[in-house]
């Protein structure tokens, strides 16, 4: 009895060993997992020294345009006894603010040439100003007017919005505006630079070329429009010039859908955002002709109920803004490398 009684005893200690080497094992892996090397291969950082002064974001942060070519951030908020626009510089000082003609922005834009620049904001309010897209210029003076103020609607003469979501305008002048954010309209513009219609596309359905929600749009430099179709899931792809449906990508969005979308400089990336997963993704920007597989390489988790809405990238130094209308505030991130 006493030889069973060693042996079993002999078994005992190896099980414990063995226990003890699998967790052992575990951990290290957790190790490596979490090691400064795998945080070294993020792609961006957050800068904690931007803004300078947040208490300045007084209202919800809904949208962010950068001005790389004047070093300027524009950041529009909603609230009441609140500045619509805030004016930062790039390295996160407050600058100035202005309130001129505009209710509820959700999206904004800024344009900027050797000679002049200004600012683009879609304004889905329900009062006299309401239901347009806006163009203002840098210091906040009015310059024109899309859409049909205070009156929401689908036409095309005189042109109508409902609760447009956001713009993009090219250096040309041709403006491409997703309507609408939740409204009657689901729909894609393409409008010359003297506001004449190219081309428009979609409607509600989640068919091809139809819309639930198009909530943000850009453009890249191969001639293809991007639209983060929300509500669907998936951004959907378009020829600029025919506005011929390309392709989507959707495997990427099974948990949430596309609140906005961006390229970096290179266009090597595309920087997603999907609000309420409070996620900031970065995809590999699919090749010419094969928009079909849906590639994330990194992502940026944010805290929870920080509702990431719309971003915008500084071209010139490669930096991601994003604004939160959770947090109320607009955070930078930088390059890693």
């Amino acid at each position: 009895r006493f030889w069973v009684s060693f042996k079993e005893a002999g078994y005992f200690k190896f099980c414990c060993i063995f226990y003890i080497y699998v967790c052992v094992s575990k951990i290290l892996r957790a190790v490596a997992f979490y090691s400064p090397r795998t945080i070294e291969q993020r792609l961006y950082k957050l800068d904690v020294g931007w803004p300078k002064h947040p208490e300045y974001f007084t209202g919800q942060t809904f949208c962010v345009a950068v001005d790389p070519l004047r070093g300027l951030v524009y950041v529009a908020q909603r609230g009441d006894n609140v500045p619509k626009v805030l004016v930062f510089s790039d390295e996160g000082y407050f600058l100035y603010a202005w309130n001129s003609t505009l209710e509820m922005p959700h999206g904004i834009f800024a344009i900027n040439s050797p000679t002049e620049s200004s600012v683009w904001i879609t304004d889905v309010g329900t009062g006299q100003y309401g239901h347009t897209v806006k163009q203002y210029s840098s210091s906040g003076k009015l310059i024109q007017v899309l859409g049909t103020p205070g009156k929401a609607g689908s036409g095309l003469n005189p042109l109508q919005f409902d609760q447009p979501a956001e713009i993009f305008v090219e250096q040309t002048g041709e403006i491409y505006i997703v309507d609408g954010d939740g409204g009657m309209n689901n729909r894609l513009f393409k409008l010359s630079q003297d506001f004449n219609e190219i081309w428009l596309r979609g409607e509600n359905g989640t068919g091809v070329g139809q819309f639930n929600i198009p909530h943000s749009v850009t453009v890249d430099s191969f001639g293809r429009v991007w639209v983060a179709d929300r509500g669907n899931k998936r951004i959907q792809v378009f020829d600029k010039v025919t506005g011929e449906w390309l392709g989507s990508l959707k495997s990427c969005f099974e948990e949430d859908g596309p609140s906005s979308v961006r390229l970096t400089a290179s266009e090597e990336y595309l920087i997603v955002v999907q609000l309420n997963i409070n996620r900031v993704s970065i995809l590999a920007a699919p090749p010419i002709g094969s928009i079909r597989d849906c590639n994330v390489v990194n992502t940026i988790q944010l805290a929870d109920e920080v509702k990431p809405h719309l971003v915008d990238i500084n071209v010139k130094t490669g930096a991601i803004y994003v604004a939160e209308i959770g947090a109320q505030q607009v955070q930078k991130y930088v390059p890693s490398t």
